[in-house]
């Protein structure tokens, strides 16, 4: 079995990625300090998937444990690099925290890998190193803008960091992905999104409002120059986005790219508005949602949606679920939270 270290496998985007690795008959081992995750998370891998991955709790910042990690662990074939801080406004509030997260554990990592032969790498990027694009849908060939956070800054200069190694280093592989809006919950319920505190994302702060845990729900301008007013994001379910790794992380290993440093876009291919999001809540679950129009917030961009052509010729995937259907597991896991929480508080 060919074996895999995926960093930050317990969160959102890791633990569906996991799932998917061991159902392709992956040997995955995980890396991750639960610093925005939660260990019952691996109770949800096994009840899908029969099977307990390696798990390792330590802090990626502590370059000696990544170099033992290394040498304990020399037969890796593959790294998916999730490990990073992600939120918009506390990057912006604390800089050098996700400078050093983000970016120093990047390095650590690239070090470790260029000391092996052959290596593969994939890289979780985001939609953000586009800024507001100038022309939608957004190919991986639009520019790349100046950031509007430090998070977003530490995606694009991730991305330098690795093109830069893998020019001197031609024995390492690299992908990075660039993720749209991640939603939803794996159809099984068994995993989702456990945000800590206040949500930061749309999807969790719409189903917190659906079921109460939020007073109301804040729609951020409705000025925009879009047909109802209100921001477009492409809305993509988290289950496609971990299939899109495995296909990625199969293309290097199976020695199929063309360049050394590969990049992608992961995304439907369709904008939704916010408003039309909160319609899609409404149809699924049959809830009105409690909703105001509020101010514009700063840093928000107009709209983003992806091309996804190079994705779907090159990596032979393709996005598969809908809106609702990302808004239906994501409502089901909702409930199942709150329903766990009200017996553990009895």
């Amino acid at each position: 079995m060919r074996k895999i270290l995926v960093t930050g496998g317990l969160g959102f985007i890791g633990s569906h990625t996991v799932v998917e690795l061991q159902n392709e008959g992956f040997e995955v081992i995980i890396i991750d300090n639960l610093s925005n995750s939660s260990e019952n998370v691996m109770d949800g891998i096994v009840a899908i998937t029969g099977k307990k991955p390696i798990f390792e709790k330590f802090d990626l910042r502590d370059k000696n444990k990544v170099q033992d990690f290394f040498s304990r662990h020399s037969d890796i074939e593959g790294v998916i690099h999730f490990a990073a801080s992600k939120a918009v406004g506390e990057s912006v509030e604390n800089p050098l925290l996700y400078y050093e997260n983000n970016i120093g554990v990047l390095v650590y990592m690239l070090q470790e890998l260029s000391k092996k032969g052959d290596a593969n790498f994939i890289f979780s990027s985001s939609c953000t190193v586009y800024g507001q694009a100038d022309i939608m849908p957004i190919t991986e060939d639009a520019p790349v803008k100046p950031a509007e956070s430090p998070y977003g800054n530490t995606k694009q200069v991730g991305e330098e960091i690795i093109k830069d190694t893998c020019k001197v280093n031609p024995q390492l592989a690299a992908i990075a992905l660039r993720y749209f809006n991640p939603i939803g919950a794996h159809p099984t319920v068994e995993i989702g999104e456990l945000p800590i505190g206040v949500p930061q994302n749309l999807l969790p702060y719409i189903t917190q409002t659906g079921i109460g845990l939020r007073e109301q729900l804040s729609v951020f301008g409705d000025d925009y120059p879009t047909a109802d007013g209100t921001c477009i994001r492409d809305y993509i379910h988290v289950v496609d986005i971990a299939k899109a790794h495995v296909a990625a992380l199969q293309r290097l290993i199976e020695g199929e790219n063309q360049e050394n440093f590969e990049v992608f876009n992961l995304g439907t291919g369709t904008g939704s508005s916010v408003l039309e999001v909160i319609e899609s809540f409404e149809r699924v679950t049959g809830e009105k949602l409690n909703y105001r129009i509020s101010p514009r917030r700063e840093g928000d961009v107009v709209q983003a949606f992806a091309d996804t052509t190079k994705a779907n010729k090159t990596l032979g995937w393709k996005a598969k679920s809908t809106l609702d259907d990302a808004m239906k597991s994501a409502w089901d896991w909702e409930k199942k939270i709150r329903k766990s929480e009200e017996k553990v508080s009895v």
